[in-house]
């Protein structure tokens, strides 16, 4: 037992002399991929959690991604008729639970009354809408989460993710100029990660990615939006990089990713995930948002680019 004993402190003497790194939980250990520039790890995150499986923004679409070794759950917010953050994308119930008209028309307890649809729009009984506050209960410790359409409510989910204790695995995302983002962030001692879209081939995302450019402000990533292909995208992912700053791509859809053959289902229908992702990860994006985790994270195991 003692010569055990003594070899199991050797080993940890040798990772500690070696500069093994030591996370406290997973969320840790993503964030330490996401904060550093030069980390060739590739952040998956996942739109709506699995929602080919469960029900989108549900308990099991988030549980179902962590399972897969996921890195970001993108969930979508919305406020119920008594202030009640909540899960949803739409504005209305209509295509998502058997509810009827806006999200904003119901309390939480009318609202917890409706059951969650699967993607084929079948309604089941073990899903139901989901705070945030209870969403993020879900993910803490395990994964990071993008609160997309939150700018608007950021003051209230800073709120939940500071009595929660998560706030640094949060991210949202916008297209508000510097000042405006740098003037809301001032206002609080501790904020969430955030990160500018720019659509790189539209006036208004021209100006604002130019605006990043022109001022030396380094953002954690960009979120590069494209329509088609001819060459923007290749020119920005070096600008981007020499700057010091990270990529993300959003592969859910072909009309996000330069068009037609860029995009997750290419990949999939074709049986050949290098045949698409090879390019992003060739031109260093090192994030990609996706609708088919477990087949994009299973690809970028096999090539090296997904351990943790």
């Amino acid at each position: 037992m003692k010569r055990l004993l003594i070899a199991a402190l050797a080993a940890l003497g040798l990772a500690a002399c070696q500069g093994a790194p030591e996370y406290a939980n997973r969320a840790e250990a993503i964030l330490a991929q996401i904060h550093n520039p030069k980390s060739d790890y590739v952040v998956v995150a996942c739109h709506r959690g699995d929602w080919r499986n469960f029900p989108e923004n549900s308990a099991l679409a988030i549980e179902s991604v962590i399972k897969m070794g996921a890195d970001i759950m993108e969930l979508d917010i919305k406020m119920s008729k008594d202030s009640v953050l909540v899960l949803s994308h739409d504005l209305t119930l209509d295509r998502c639970t058997n509810g009827k008209g806006p999200v904003s028309d119901y309390t939480l307890e009318e609202l917890k009354k409706f059951k969650l649809k699967r993607a084929h729009g079948v309604a089941i009984d073990t899903c139901r809408i989901l705070t945030l506050e209870e969403a993020l209960w879900i993910c803490k410790d395990r994964i990071c989460v993008n609160v997309d359409h939150g700018y608007e409510y950021y003051d209230q989910v800073l709120e939940i993710s500071e009595r929660l204790g998560v706030t640094d695995q949060l991210l949202i995302k916008g297209k508000r100029s510097i000042d405006v983002v740098a003037a809301h962030e001032a206002k609080h001692e501790h904020n969430m990660m955030y990160m500018p879209i720019v659509d790189i081939q539209r006036p208004a995302g021209i100006k604002l990615y130019n605006s990043y450019m022109e001022s030396n402000v380094v953002p954690l990533a960009y979120e590069v939006c494209w329509q088609t292909e001819d060459g923007t995208f290749d020119k920005v992912c070096e600008e981007i990089i020499a700057q010091g700053s990270k990529v993300w791509v959003n592969t859910i859809w072909a009309s996000l990713c330069g068009g037609t053959g860029n995009d997750d289902d290419a990949a999939f229908i074709s049986g050949d995930p290098e045949k698409v992702y090879r390019r992003y990860l060739d031109k260093g994006v090192s994030i990609i948002q996706t609708d088919r985790p477990e087949f994009l994270i299973g690809y970028l195991k096999k090539v090296g680019r997904h351990n943790l």
